[in-house]
């Protein structure tokens, strides 16, 4: 059991989850919350569905992901939550930072160049590299993948927190944005967001119409 304020369980393929996870920052930041950046992949997620309704090119995708947590997870394993974290800012770094190369050549991301040069950036042996071909630590990613759904079912996607307060939990999937939210809004956000989700009869609340992607700088 964490001891965490806020877990966050991440995929670093998922540009939304990336948006959420900095906004998440600036409110653990602002409250003085602490958080447990815990582990979802996609891959997992999506294994029993048809890749041919989704998006050309998304198996592959999810497949990087998972090549990107396995090393998570080695490094989870050996250095804690809190290395895990860094390394999932680096990613974050080298994949949707806007000023980042690698953006304009997605085939790189999860290779091993880049795997050494996220692990190098969160201040971790790049020795870790290797684990990405490692399937023996796809059961630790199983294992955390579906605690995550059991705690909001599984028709959703990433990211999912789980935030403890009051003496109990309230977890939810998203919110899902297109930006990070100002830092004055940030809060604000999270209070009404945390309000809905603690509702016991509230399930969803959507619209599918949304803004372009706006990543800041890391």
């Amino acid at each position: 059991m964490t001891n965490a304020d806020i877990e966050f369980f991440w995929d670093p393929i998922c540009p939304f989850a990336w948006l959420t996870s900095r906004w998440v920052t600036d409110v653990a930041r602002q409250r003085d919350y602490s958080v447990d950046w815990r582990l979802i992949c996609l891959s997992i997620l999506n294994e029993d569905s048809d890749y041919d309704n989704f998006p050309e090119g998304y198996r592959d995708l999810h497949n990087k992901g998972r090549r990107m947590l396995r090393v998570a997870q080695a490094v989870r394993e050996e250095h804690g939550p809190a290395a895990a974290g860094e390394l999932y800012t680096a990613y974050g770094a080298t994949i949707w930072n806007p000023d980042a190369d690698i953006r304009s050549a997605i085939g790189e991301v999860a290779s091993e160049q880049h795997l050494a040069a996220a692990l190098d950036m969160a201040g971790v042996s790049s020795e870790f590299a290797a684990w990405a071909e490692s399937e023996s630590l796809d059961e630790a990613l199983r294992e955390s993948t579906m605690e995550a759904l059991s705690r909001t079912g599984r028709d959703v996607g990433t990211p999912i927190i789980t935030f403890h307060h009051n003496g109990g939990s309230t977890s939810f999937f998203g919110p899902v944005v297109s930006q990070v939210p100002p830092a004055q809004e940030a809060v604000r956000l999270w209070d009404a967001v945390v309000t809905l989700a603690e509702w016991p009869s509230f399930a969803e609340l959507k619209r599918s119409k949304r803004d372009d992607l706006v990543f800041p700088p890391v």
